[in-house]
């Protein structure tokens, strides 16, 4: 399982993320996805952590903390979509 963390500062960064999640278990992966054409974060992260208790903890505890001025979001990764069609497409 994969966490979202939305509405983060744009302060954050990849070790930030790792101390807070840390006091719930082992952080294996942070991702902070930045915008393509500006190179500036993009206001969210994914976190992964080694066992499904210790994510379910990290989202019970931090969603809707506040966190460097922030109300964070925090909740399991939904799954990217492979294709996203518009309804323009013909099918």
């Amino acid at each position: 399982m994969t966490i979202y963390v939305g509405n983060l500062s744009y302060r954050a960064t990849e070790a930030d993320l790792k101390v807070v999640f840390a006091e719930y278990g082992e952080v294996k992966r942070v991702v902070l996805p930045t915008d393509r054409e500006t190179g500036r974060l993009r206001g969210f992260a994914f976190v992964d952590m080694s066992e499904d208790a210790q994510e379910d903890a990290a989202i019970t505890e931090l969603d809707g903390a506040e966190w460097m001025g922030r109300q964070l979001r925090v909740n399991k990764s939904k799954p990217r979509e492979e294709e996203r069609r518009g309804s323009w497409v013909k099918r």
